[in-house]
């Protein structure tokens, strides 16, 4: 049986500048602003899926040096990741803002109503973030800017920065390189 021929959606991603707009517009004066902050750069830092970012709990993250994070993937497969110093500065205060015991497993994210952020509700703040940001970064207009957007991102800006395909693979928990190779067509 031959397949039914589709044209496939392009892939949307943000440039390093545009991601740089979307953190720039977040308001860091309150807790909730900080927690959105460290979501989206948590999410740019590491290219995790969605689910992987909300199902965090505090007892997955490294934060003395080499700072990294343990992730539960796709398949349950298990993962660690590296995590920029900023990065783990931010989950830091997000710890310290939230109350979190950071040796407890308790939800690394939550909503205003203390329960855990689910991907839909991920994916309303990064929307509003972006919405935010069009005002200062005008590329961003006509975008379909998405949680998943964040993960291309991220494997594009490794690549662009000399990453060989083989470790960006290994970082977004892909099970082949052919996987991660569609990202060599876009750029």
């Amino acid at each position: 049986i031959t397949y039914k021929r589709t044209t496939h959606r392009s892939i949307d991603y943000l440039d390093a500048s545009e991601v740089r707009a979307v953190l720039a517009g977040i308001d860091r004066q309150n807790i909730w602003g900080r927690r959105d902050y460290a979501l989206i750069a948590l999410m740019f830092n590491t290219g995790a899926r969605i689910q992987e970012i909300v199902s965090l709990q505090a007892t997955d993250l490294h934060l003395a040096p080499p700072h990294s994070i343990h992730f539960l993937g796709k398949g349950r497969q298990e993962r660690i990741c590296p995590l920029w110093p900023e990065t783990a500065r931010l989950l830091q205060q997000h710890i310290v803002d939230s109350g979190l015991d950071p040796h407890a497993p308790e939800a690394l994210f939550r909503n205003h109503r203390g329960f855990a952020l689910t991907r839909f509700g991920a994916r309303l703040i990064l929307r509003r973030h972006v919405e935010r940001a069009l005002a200062i970064q005008p590329s961003l207009k006509g975008k379909r800017i998405h949680p998943h957007s964040i993960r291309h991102s991220t494997a594009l800006n490794l690549l662009r920065s000399g990453v060989d395909l083989s470790t960006i693979a290994h970082w977004l928990g892909h099970k082949s390189i052919n996987t991660t190779q569609k990202y060599l067509t876009i750029d």
